[in-house]
């Protein structure tokens, strides 16, 4: 199973502590050295929209930079994709929400709209040797009009998967899903968009964040986002705590014998280091109950 370290970008986000550029490089300095090779870094968007990712540049000027790790930046548009590429990305992580409000109160713009951004710099990616993938947001249900239509979801897979992006993920944006959802929800995008990797975001607000990853795992899925300490969440859903912690994810995985080549007790270093930097502990259970056996 892959994992992409969310925490430097969706866990920050949503944190009420503006944390220092130098303090997310060193955020990111750990997760590589726990072993984790694929790295949401920061957002490209307005800063009046998301203040934590104002300092978008200067978090690219100051990572590391190694053959063997993949950073990644979220964009909303055109502006956000040309700051991305020339701030040195080396993924770019599109947004397209499945519900129409929620979509407008996130990025300001029709699902369509948003759609259509994404095949529009389909090939500005390729030409610009970045990989390319789309996050379908409330892809499991909105906080504004409740249950997503699945039909909906899978067309938006489809679409992106004619544009050719290199990977598509399902997100639970409120953290909503439940297994059987996840196991339908996957098959369906993998016969509409058999091209693309698939991938799948979770959150844990209603306690069902790992049993939907290991639904996933069960489903075919191999690439999982999580997010160290558990932090995280949306600033424009309403109650959409954090994400699945990397380490309880780490721990799920190793115990059940599917490899992650990522160090355990460097995660939980991690967080509880970024319960100092937050200033309160942060929601993984790893750093309270520690490994086992210890």
């Amino acid at each position: 199973m892959e994992i992409i370290e969310v925490a430097p970008r969706d866990g920050l986000q949503n944190e009420a502590v503006l944390v220092s550029t130098d303090d997310k490089i060193a955020l990111i300095e750990r997760s590589i050295a726990a072993g984790l090779r694929r790295i949401e870094a920061t957002s490209f968007v307005h800063p009046k929209r998301v203040p934590q990712m104002a300092d978008a540049e200067a978090v690219m000027a100051g990572v590391p930079r190694r053959a063997d790790v993949s950073y990644i930046g979220l964009v909303l548009n055109r502006r956000g994709f040309d700051r991305a590429i020339a701030a040195g990305v080396d993924e770019v992580n599109c947004v397209v929400v499945a519900s129409e409000t929620f979509s407008q109160r996130n990025q300001g713009m029709s699902v369509a709209d948003s759609v259509r951004t994404v095949r529009d710099l389909a090939d500005d990616a390729r030409a610009a040797g970045v990989a390319l993938s789309v996050t379908i947001a409330t892809a499991f249900g909105c906080p504004f009009e409740g249950e997503v239509p699945e039909a909906t979801v899978f067309d938006l897979a489809r679409q992106a998967g004619e544009f050719g992006v290199d990977e598509i993920a399902l997100a639970d944006t409120i953290g909503v899903g439940v297994p059987a959802q996840v196991a339908r929800l996957v098959a369906g995008v993998a016969a509409v968009a058999p091209g693309p990797r698939l991938r799948c975001h979770f959150h844990n607000t209603r306690n069902t964040g790992y049993a939907n990853a290991v639904a996933a795992l069960d489903a075919g899925v191999t690439v999982l986002d999580a997010s160290t300490g558990g932090i995280g969440g949306c600033p424009f859903a309403p109650a959409a705590t954090g994400n699945i912690a990397t380490e309880d994810l780490v721990y799920l995985l190793d115990r059940s014998g599917v490899e992650s080549g990522v160090d355990l007790r460097q995660l939980i270093e991690t967080a509880d280091w970024l319960s100092g930097v937050l200033g309160s502990a942060v929601p993984g259970q790893l750093t309270r109950a520690g490994v086992f056996p210890g």
